[in-house]
């Protein structure tokens, strides 16, 4: 079965799972609580929308935008999403309400956000797509200057034919005290990684390092991002490519970021001299 939820769909289950969750909860404990309360199939959490993006993390993405417009939720700068004074108070809604509310008119809910909308997703879209055409060198190397954007210190880049995907690895110091080695995989890749994946990589770094990091532009599917935090086995982090669209845009890193001065004019200032 496709994943057939719209936006406005998701705004009652999204509010559900916010509440579930105590009122607060980072995009991806969400889509997580979302796919439980809809009793989702692997196939319909990992169904791609376009790149690396899922539809249910695309939909979810617009769901959220709407309930923020309408009062409903907020956000931090670190991602975190709460659920409002209004939305504490508030259970569920009728998404055609929602919906002509934001848009100020009495549309009926269709299929995708109005198309005025679409550009606050496309920079994410063109940034992957041309990450996407660099070289696994060069996509190695822009691995390498994240993490050391990130914090990591001593980063070098392997890149070993037969080493079990090991690409690189650094060393990652938390509060200046406590250190971990850290061995990552670059993959420059469209469409879904498996567990498989994720099971082979850990399998290269027995004995050789406290973390994994697999940084891709595209997706992982729900079975790897369950094998990655397996009990019992070292973690491995994983990072899409939306993520990594993200943090090259928080870093400046091939990306340039316009603010645009807004001047407004206060008349009654001038009559009040």
């Amino acid at each position: 079965m496709k994943f057939q939820y719209q936006f406005h769909d998701l705004f009652n289950p999204l509010i559900q799972a916010l509440n579930n969750l105590g009122g607060s909860a980072s995009i991806e404990e969400l889509e997580n609580e979302v796919s439980k309360i809809l009793k989702l199939t692997d196939d319909q959490v990992n169904e791609i929308h376009k790149g690396s993006r899922t539809k249910l993390s695309y939909r979810l993405a617009w769901a959220r935008t709407y309930l923020k417009k309408y009062g409903l939720i907020d956000n931090s700068a670190r991602g975190v999403w709460t659920l409002t004074e209004m939305g504490k108070n508030t259970k569920s809604v009728s998404p055609q309400k929602v919906v002509s509310v934001v848009r100020g008119d009495v549309q009926t809910p269709t299929d995708e956000p109005i198309e005025v909308e679409i550009h606050e997703t496309q920079w994410q879209n063109k940034l992957i797509e041309h990450v996407q055409t660099l070289t696994p060198q060069e996509f190695e190397r822009l691995c390498q200057r994240l993490l050391r954007e990130s914090g990591f210190v001593n980063v070098v880049v392997t890149g070993r034919a037969g080493d079990g995907g090991i690409d690189g690895k650094g060393l990652f110091r938390m509060a200046g005290v406590i250190s971990f080695n850290v061995y990552f995989q670059a993959k420059r890749y469209v469409g879904s990684i498996s567990p498989s994946v994720v099971r082979d990589f850990r399998g290269a770094l027995q004995g050789r390092a406290d973390k994994g990091l697999i940084i891709t532009t595209g997706t992982f599917t729900k079975a790897a991002k369950d094998e990655a935090q397996r009990d019992g086995a070292i973690a491995i982090d994983l990072m899409d490519g939306w993520q990594l669209a993200e943090k090259l845009k928080e870093y400046r890193l091939g990306v340039n970021v316009q603010t645009i001065e807004d001047v407004n004019l206060n008349k009654e200032w001038f009559h009040s001299l």
